[in-house]
Parts: structure tokens; sequence; C-alpha cells
């Protein structure tokens, strides 16, 4: 197994519950069949609802062809799983930057950075907690906390299946580490077409586009970020 497979393959431990849970058991399959991942479901809004399918490869990265790409696949089998029971607007979206952190592999790659994190239920008093986080500990997360008061600990490692949510704060830290890795990235590609001696054909296939969303889809909308 390479190791993007072991990445795809990294279950979620935060993860949706009711009509976002059936919308999210729906699309998993068809992005890991396209080599992508679920990050989040969000189902929003009575009238004119909007379902957000946040989704990535697994180094991280979804551009706006990722994001037409899984729409395309998507769209034929919401119609017919039927998972939402009422008209919809379909969003592809990637995560941003300050992405919501649903897998342990997520804490452990954003050490350092600032999280924002509501459990499920009480933990230690308190649902809500900020602060740094340092690493992992088993399916635990370790923070170190800048929202603490005189009589608490500085320091707490949170579960991460008991979290309802978990997102990065968007602080200057966050986008220069963002930027250097999207330095290393294009360095990385340079390099390798450098090495690339010889001229290749282009790829002839080229993406359909989509035909008009049949059933409650009506619409869908491409984005990257929130």
């Amino acid at each position: 197994m390479t190791a993007d497979s072991n990445a795809s393959a990294e279950p979620r431990l935060v993860v949706e519950t009711g009509i976002a849970a059936r919308v999210a058991a729906t699309a998993t399959p068809v992005l890991e069949g396209l080599g992508y991942r679920l990050v989040r479901v969000r189902v929003s809004g009575s009238e004119g609802c909007t379902v957000q399918i946040m989704a990535e490869r697994a180094d991280g990265t979804m551009n706006v062809d990722d994001c037409e790409a899984v729409s395309r696949a998507l769209s034929p089998v919401f119609d017919v799983a039927d998972p939402i029971d009422r008209a919809y607007r379909l969003e592809i979206s990637s995560p941003g930057l300050d992405r919501p952190l649903v897998r342990r592999s997520d804490f452990e790659r954003n050490a350092g950075q600032v999280v924002k994190i509501e459990m499920a239920a009480l933990f230690e008093g308190r649902r809500r907690f900020r602060g740094t986080i340092l690493g992992i500990d088993g399916d635990n997360a370790r923070l170190k906390r800048d929202d603490v008061s005189a009589d608490e600990p500085s320091e707490v490692s949170l579960p991460i299946a008991d979290m309802e949510e978990a997102k990065l704060v968007l602080t200057d830290a966050l986008i220069a580490d963002a930027l250097r890795r999207s330095k290393d990235q294009s360095r990385d590609t340079d390099e390798q077409r450098g090495r690339e001696m010889r001229p290749h054909r282009a790829n002839g296939n080229r993406a359909a586009r989509s035909n008009p969303a049949r059933g409650k889809n009506r619409r869908t909308a491409h984005s990257e970020g929130e």
C-alpha cells in the first residue's frame, strides 16, 4: 500500500450526525474511488438548502479542477441515492487555510498552530477550548491553552472522537507556514520538470462538461476554501 493510500484510508474521528452523516456515507466511497478523501459535510438552510462537501487529496491539496471532477461524479450518485429529502444546492470546496481538523494526522501536521475546539459534551467542566496544538497522544490531541483561568491546567489532552468541531485559527504563523509549503511544492515541481528529459504527449482525455443536474440537485457550485 502506498503512502497516499494509507493517508486516504485514515479514518475521520470528527464525524457528522443526522442528514449530514447520510450525505457523508454516500459521498465517501465516490471520493475515495477518485483519489480524494472527505473532510467535512455541512447541510444548511431549510429554504434554499445548501449541501457543502469539503474534500482534499491525501497531500492536502484541492484545486478548482478537482472540485469540478468531484461535483461531476457526485451529482448523479446523489440523484439516485437521494440523501436529501428536499431541493438543494451542492457545493464542493477545499478546506482552506483555517481548515477543520478531523483526523489524527491533521493535528499532527499542524502542531504549533492555534486551534479552536468545541467538544460534543462537557470535558473537565467546559466544551470550548482554544490554544496551540502540541501534538497527539494516541487518539487525543494535546493542547497548550490560551483561554485558561487561574485554577485550570495550562495543558489538556482532548479525545479527538469526542470533538464536535476543531478548526485552525487564521494567524500570521499559519499564513507564513502555508506560503513556505507552497514554495517547497513549487520547487519540487520545478526540479521534477528539470529531470524530465523526454517530451511527453499531452493526455488526449478531457473532462466532459457536466450535464444539468437532475432531480433535487438543481445547481452545483465549485469553490476553494469556505
